[in-house]
């Protein structure tokens, strides 16, 4: 039970180091951006690895600070979120490395380390952490549609501005390619989420990781 205790206090801590570690790259991209001309913030912060390493950011100070708190007790709206940051930053990896990486792309993070943190590193801690990290609650498959709710709205704004002010933050949803492409980029990478927040998911409702805080005490 004291092992399991002092596990989790050290999953946690990690959590919010990495936190910040992530937000020193999001900060140095930024200072980087700005040291080769203005910076729009709706452009910058429209990449939706900005904003999901953001989510990382967030998520890992109130999951690591309430798991600090509360040790294997958190409430099920902070795995929720977990579960959220889990689906972006798997979508964020999966994306570089298959339609970004190859054209040579830096996917609005163009300085090499930060690059390294939200595009590689990052998907891979946070995966990790849900995959074995055991302060996680059962969620029901009910909550597969509210972690598609940030990523069509992204998607929505992202459509719009580039049938506007012509601002896409990735090649692949350039209307240039025409809408049909278009379309069928964001209609695979829809169903991409959805797999994935289904699996993430799944992974969480087996019986040996249901309300884990009973186990603890």
């Amino acid at each position: 039970m004291k092992t399991a205790q002092n596990s989790l206090r050290y999953v946690n801590l990690v959590r919010m180091l990495w936190a910040l570690i992530t937000l020193s790259a999001i900060v140095a991209t930024y200072v980087d951006t700005a040291s080769r001309g203005p910076v729009l913030p709706m452009n910058f912060f429209g990449y939706f690895t900005i904003q999901s390493n953001l989510v990382v950011v967030v998520v890992g100070l109130i999951a690591g600070g309430i798991g600090l708190a509360k040790g294997a007790s958190v409430p099920r709206w902070v795995v929720g979120l977990r579960a959220l940051a889990s689906v972006c930053m798997v979508v964020v990896g999966l994306i570089y490395l298959t339609l970004l990486a190859p054209l040579g792309a830096a996917g609005g993070v163009p300085l090499p380390w930060a690059n390294w943190v939200m595009h590689i590193i990052g998907p891979l801690v946070v995966i990790a952490d849900w995959l074995l990290a055991r302060d996680r609650r059962f969620l029901s498959y009910a909550v597969v549609p509210l972690l598609l709710v940030y990523p069509l709205l992204w998607t929505g704004v992202v459509l719009v501005r580039g049938a506007t002010d012509g601002w896409v933050p990735y090649p692949f949803l350039s209307p240039e390619q025409g809408y049909a492409t278009v379309a069928l980029y964001v209609f695979c990478i829809a169903v991409l989420f959805a797999g994935i927040a289904f699996l993430v998911l799944a992974y969480g409702r087996r019986g040996r990781h249901r309300d884990v805080q009973l186990e603890i005490h």
